[in-house]
């Protein structure tokens, strides 16, 4: 009988945890993008092989091997990112720094790229997100959104962006709703595919608590 196939699926990233603050809203935050996996069920075995054929036999898929940069140095040495946003990147505790980062193809080359979230200590709301692409031995932003809150994320190729909606009476930790705007890579830059704009109900006397960012798989 041939050996089954183990298939590993895994998204390779690592987050900074934060403290809360006091604003009210979930201790959670965005959702942190810790590494995940998962193993599949292996495939029904072969039937034994006839006389004078050999049973073949399944390889096991490697998962791809991931260069980690550093994104603090990253973010600090790119003239893209802000004056302010380059200040504020310090560890919220020891030296835990307020940042996300994911790995994954969202630009169509065949390098990896690089999906950078700053968020703020106190409450975990995104300040920037930013898009760097493998360029001759080197990472080039290809994508900022410093209009805080803000969170970005691969998604199937496609880079999707999360941003709450305040009206001029709602506070932070309650925003009126929630855009979802996706971007398509088009050879030389991101381009808008598509925005979902969800209004949230006020059924219990107030707006939804401003979602966590969830990662998607």
């Amino acid at each position: 009988m041939s050996a089954g196939t183990v298939v590993l699926v895994g998204t390779v990233l690592f987050a900074a945890g934060c403290s809360s603050g006091g604003t009210g809203l979930k201790d959670e935050g965005p959702a942190r993008t810790d590494s995940v996996s998962r193993t599949g069920p292996p495939p029904a075995p072969e039937p034994h092989a006839s006389s004078g054929q050999s049973a073949r036999t399944a390889t096991p898929s490697a998962r791809p091997t991931l260069t980690k940069i550093d994104p603090i140095a990253l973010l600090k040495a790119d003239p893209k990112v802000s004056a302010d946003i380059k200040r504020e990147l310090k560890p919220c505790t020891g030296k835990d720094y307020p940042v996300d980062v994911s790995y994954g193809k969202v630009t169509g080359g065949e390098a990896v790229d690089i999906v950078v979230n700053v968020l703020s200590c106190a409450d975990a709301l995104g300040r920037g997100s930013y898009v760097y692409r493998s360029e001759g031995g080197r990472y080039e932003n290809v994508f900022s959104d410093e209009q805080p809150p803000v969170y970005a994320e691969i998604d199937r190729g496609d880079l999707v962006v999360t941003k709450p909606v305040y009206a001029k009476t709602d506070a932070l930790a309650y925003p009126s709703g929630e855009d979802v705007i996706t971007y398509g890579w088009s050879g030389e830059r991101f381009t808008e595919q598509d925005r979902v704009y969800t209004e949230y109900s006020n059924v219990d006397g107030g707006a939804q608590p401003a979602p966590a960012v969830t990662q998607k798989n």
